[in-house]
């Protein structure tokens, strides 16, 4: 099997397994608890906690952990629109975030925000003059992702930062696609909160956390106990915690050699298709993406069926978001980005790991040329194009 959907989910790295399983079995206790068996959970719930802030150049207190991006995301939108609304209802995004942000934004909308949604260009980044445009005296909220999850287009992140503390605005970023990936101070680039994901970079499913700067003032999101410092209710997952702080230490440990590794990959292969494949269309910024993030868009062809063909020969990719995966829509992100209903369904998005090699991509290749073919060849909109074209 040759695995390329790691914007999807990723293996959990044997170092992140290990270091989890003593608190499966042994070290079990409830970290509220009082007693010796408690408090050793309380002290590793204690220590990963600073091993993420130090990642993110933060303080321990400002992270809450959370079962993972999705949740962060509904927490830092409804929340900070429950605590602020005295100040304004007024919400800015982007028209190509996750849809743990769009979908809560649609809830928001019920209940009385309202939302401002940007255009992005032909390659996915949002405009820092239309963003200008839309503050309002009553913008209580920015909330941009860091990188897209479908399409890899890393956001100007310290430029939205900037224009949002200028004007006393909170500045939310997800960053499930980005954490673990490039380096993040939030200091440096005036986050106010951010969501990240373990999954997402070699940890544990269920986990995730919620950056939240010591200045804003929201409340708890699940109601109970007095867990993350009474703003988020809930026994501690604690195997998750020390997978998710485990995965974290390893990610920004190895970053700059996997970095590196995976540019190499991710531009041979996009190289090779753009000269053997024809008709096929480089989705995303063409250097501002994430290291491991490749997607295309095949002319005449259904992404669905490349899929299948491709499963069949030991090959996973994904068309666009693993959330979206049921759904017969083209993905909102390709629409946004200019592209028509046609073209949008011919999409194919890969997303490497460190894992991968070169001979794999190589063998992608070949498999991929072999199936754009057949497919076209079963096309009659390639049919027709090609007459057209004599």
């Amino acid at each position: 099997m040759i695995y390329l959907d790691n914007a999807a989910t990723t293996k959990t790295a044997p170092e992140v397994v290990e270091a989890m399983l003593p608190y499966f079995t042994e070290l079990y206790g409830n970290a509220s608890s009082i007693y010796k068996l408690g408090s050793e959970s309380k002290k590793a719930t204690i220590k990963a906690r600073e091993t993420i802030a130090q990642t993110l150049g933060a303080e321990p207190n400002e992270i809450y952990f959370t079962a993972g991006g999705s949740e962060s995301d509904n927490w830092a939108l409804k929340a900070t629109f429950e605590a602020y609304q005295n100040k304004g209802k007024h919400i800015i995004t982007s028209k190509i975030e996750h849809h743990a942000i769009l979908h809560t934004c649609e809830y928001l909308e019920k209940r009385g925000a309202e939302i401002t949604y940007l255009d992005v260009d032909e390659n996915g980044l949002v405009d820092l003059e239309q963003l200008k445009k839309a503050i309002r005296p009553d913008t209580i909220l920015i909330s941009i992702m860091y990188a897209n999850n479908e399409i890899g287009t890393i956001q100007p992140i310290q430029e939205i930062g900037e224009i949002a503390a200028e004007h006393g605005i909170l500045f939310h970023t997800d960053a499930v696609q980005a954490y673990g990936q490039l380096p993040i101070r939030v200091d440096e680039l005036h986050i106010d909160m951010l969501s990240a994901s373990g999954h997402k970079l070699n940890g544990p499913k269920g986990i995730g956390f919620l950056y939240i700067n010591k200045k804003v003032k929201i409340r708890s999101f699940v109601h109970g106990g007095q867990q993350e410092r009474g703003r988020r209710a809930g026994t501690e997952n604690v195997p998750g915690i020390v997978g998710l702080a485990a995965a974290a230490e390893r990610a920004f440990r190895i970053m700059e050699e996997k970095t590196k590794k995976e540019i190499e990959l991710r531009d041979y292969f996009i190289s090779r298709v753009q000269k053997e494949i024809p008709y096929a269309k480089l989705n995303g910024h063409p250097t501002k993406r994430l290291p491991n993030n490749i997607n295309f868009s095949f002319e005449f062809i259904e992404g669905e069926s490349m899929l299948i063909m491709l499963d069949m020969k030991g090959i996973c990719g994904s068309s666009g978001s693993a959330c979206t995966s049921g759904s017969l829509d083209p993905s909102h992100v390709l629409l946004a980005i200019g592209l028509p209903h046609e073209k949008a369904h011919g999409s194919l998005r890969l997303t490497l790991s460190e894992e991968n090699t070169k001979e794999e991509m190589d063998l992608v290749a070949e498999e991929l040329k072999q199936i754009v073919d057949r497919l076209r060849g079963m096309s009659p909109l390639w049919e027709d194009f090609v007459k057209k074209q004599g």
